[in-house]
């Protein structure tokens, strides 16, 4: 699994000399999964900010509050994962174009409006995330990058977290088939 995540992330990010202990090829790699994530953020928060938007219906409120607490911490996490990113001596590529080109997440559904219908597009877009972010922490400790690994892991704890949050509210067997 560990291997699919490296073979998938390519960049053509410059470097620059850095005295890091860390080679320029253990460097490169984690910086090529740390954009892919960086990518998947920015995305996943602009969803985030998408259904905060547009909710309607039952439970409005609670859901518009929610949506905005969930892009605001993933704010937090695409600072932590782009200045990761020029910490190890890269750019960090963090546009709208190219997260859109990068994301592993699917489009957004743009017709979405009922608050259970954000709830089941945020909760599967959370548990992809949250994949890819478990593939990132085994990716870059076997790579040698413990701090990256630990960056990761503080994620993961977070978005698992939300994904409970956002799981609670679904209360159908058919809510969670994906």
């Amino acid at each position: 699994m560990a291997t699919t995540l490296k073979a998938k992330a390519k960049s053509s990010v410059q470097f620059r000399k850095t005295r890091l202990d860390l080679s320029e090829d253990v460097r490169k790699s984690v910086v090529d999964i740390l954009s892919q994530t960086l990518a998947a953020t920015l995305d996943l928060k602009t969803q985030a900010k998408q259904a905060h938007w547009n909710v309607k219906g039952l439970n409005f409120f609670q859901l518009h509050e929610l949506f905005d607490l969930l892009a605001t911490e993933l704010e937090g996490h695409i600072d932590l994962v782009a200045e990761r990113i020029t910490s190890l001596g890269a750019t960090a590529l963090g546009t709208a174009r190219v997260a859109a080109e990068k994301s592993i997440l699917p489009e957004y559904p743009l017709d979405a409006v009922d608050g259970m219908e954000h709830l089941i597009a945020l909760t599967d877009r959370y548990a992809m995330y949250a994949a890819h972010l478990r593939e990132a922490i085994n990716s870059t400790d076997e790579l040698g990058d413990a701090d990256t690994a630990d960056l990761y892991t503080e994620i993961s704890r977070n978005i698992d977290m939300r994904l409970w949050f956002l799981e609670a509210h679904l209360t159908k067997k058919e809510d969670f088939a994906g």
